[in-house]
């Protein structure tokens, strides 16, 4: 027989949009801790969501919960990646300053650097305009330039480090708002980004209102847990909490929120 060639595709099939979550749902995730937050992702089936190796570049850290807006970086190439192409309107070779433009509040700007921290993925110009149009927060697994100005800034960066080598030297920016990689987590646009002072984590933007619901019960009886941990008692039954140990917890709760002594 023969194999029968099917024909050309028309155009490349497209991942439908992620669901918008709202922002009322992102004003609860910011506030649920990320030890809640990955303990109820596992449980779910999601293993690994932390983008693991990256540390906050300012120093007034504030928990946070914003969309994914990626940024995909391949390796610079010299006839391509040159100071010329920084041009003062939109420009396919700079697609950096594009990206910046379209951010819109409520966004997280997620970099892929290829985990290359040689260059910069970019600094406080590109970084206090996202702010100034209302980003949450900036990440690349790669480095920043402008470490000193950065630390300074109420809002959320972070990068595996800092360096004053422009992203010329390494880095091209090749796609705007599609799925990446960044420090080995898949990062689709639309989905969450969370953080708060230990970590930088992915929801999946289909499970954040569950996200929200279940980190909100899970933070409110582990306060509870550590109370009664704090005044001496052993873990067997407390934690994980047993059935006994939830009715307690609910009696509390009806209680007033009594001293745990």
């Amino acid at each position: 027989m023969n194999a029968i060639t099917p024909p050309p595709l028309d155009s490349i099939p497209q991942l439908a949009p992620a669901p918008h979550v709202s922002d009322s749902v992102l004003e609860r995730l910011a506030k649920v801790t990320s030890g809640s937050l990955t303990t109820q992702l596992y449980i779910k089936g999601i293993r690994q969501p932390v983008l693991h190796g990256l540390t906050p570049v300012n120093k007034n850290i504030k928990p946070f919960a914003g969309r994914a807006y990626t940024m995909r970086f391949i390796p610079a190439r010299e006839d391509v990646d040159n100071y010329a192409n920084l041009t003062v309107k939109p420009d396919a070779n700079n697609l950096q300053w594009v990206g910046v433009e379209q951010i819109e509040p409520g966004h997280v700007l997620v970099i892929d650097s290829n985990r290359d921290g040689r260059a910069a993925s970019m600094g406080n110009m590109l970084i206090t305009r996202m702010m100034k149009r209302g980003a949450r927060a900036v990440i690349t697994d790669g480095s920043f330039r402008d470490g000193t100005e950065l630390s300074q800034m109420d809002f959320p960066i972070w990068s595996t480090g800092i360096t004053a080598t422009t992203r010329l030297s390494y880095h091209h920016v090749a796609d705007l708002n599609v799925p990446i990689g960044c420090a080995g987590v898949a990062i689709y646009p639309g989905d969450v980004i969370h953080g708060d002072g230990d970590n930088i984590t992915v929801i999946p933007a289909h499970m954040a209102e569950e996200m929200a619901d279940l980190c909100e019960k899970r933070d409110d009886i582990e306060a509870y847990l550590a109370l009664r941990v704090q005044a001496g008692e052993p873990l067997w039954g407390l934690y994980p909490p047993s059935e006994e140990t939830r009715g307690q917890f609910r009696a509390w709760v009806e209680a007033g929120r009594p001293a745990v002594k």
